[in-house]
């Protein structure tokens, strides 16, 4: 199924910027990296704006701003311990980029870079990379020992085990947040098929939800796996 109606695409085609008739008929394979694209352009923007006049007391947009950084600064605090807050950053920007990713969908004409396969296998192979920085930063070469189990004779029995549930994590990563964001495209857009006059609200507040829910369900799995390099092989 196509999106009806995709407002980057139709502002390319309309403005041509050099692009051959074959390269605008393919344009439509690469419409993720470009929301990915205006995603990224809406969060610097935002940081910007919050961040160009700071105030003691903030107003407007930078308190907004900090509310939401200080709720994420806690969840860490939570979930990780004070040895989280170094990941900070990361853990920051893959929330915050995951749910405007999630709530461009909700505008007319844009597509949400998280429903394509692309986007979540990078986000999720990041987490998978960084989880391993941060075991072999933290604990060296012992960090192997969360591989291999308690007991030398169980090497061969816990280390492909270890091995197996450590390289489902970005699949399930992956899958899991394409399919609801996918879920939620198709559903859209049948409704947007069968009665273009009208927004389908209703799908609208669900959309808002699930967006909320599935940026929350990926940041807090990413941190669990990073708590779980951070901790001692037992």
């Amino acid at each position: 199924m196509t999106h009806p109606f995709l407002f980057l695409q139709w502002l390319v085609e309309r403005l041509k910027f050099g692009y051959t008739p074959e390269q605008l008929a393919d344009y439509g394979y690469f419409n993720h990296v470009t929301y990915a694209w205006a995603t990224m352009a809406i969060l610097i923007l935002a940081g910007f704006l919050a961040s160009r006049r700071l105030q003691k007391h903030p107003e407007g947009l930078q308190n907004f701003m900090e509310v939401v950084l200080e709720q994420i600064e806690r969840l860490i605090g939570e979930t990780m311990g004070p040895k989280g807050r170094t990941y900070f950053p990361m853990i920051a920007t893959l929330s915050l980029f995951i749910l405007v990713s999630n709530l461009i969908a909700l505008v007319p004409g844009f597509m949400p870079p998280t429903a394509n396969l692309n986007t979540n296998a990078a986000l999720a192979l990041s987490v998978f990379a960084m989880t391993h920085v941060i075991g072999f930063k933290e604990h060296g070469l012992s960090y192997i020992k969360q591989f291999t189990g308690p007991i030398w004779w169980l090497v061969p029995l816990m280390l492909p085990i270890e091995i197996i549930g450590h390289l489902a994590r970005p699949v399930s990563l992956t899958l899991r947040l394409f399919g609801n964001m996918y879920g939620h495209e198709i559903v859209l857009m049948i409704f947007l098929s069968l009665a273009p006059a009208f927004l389908p609200i209703p799908m609208m507040f669900m959309g808002i939800l699930v967006a909320f829910i599935q940026a929350y369900v990926f940041t807090l799995l990413s941190m669990i796996y990073f708590s779980g390099a951070l901790e001692e092989a037992h």
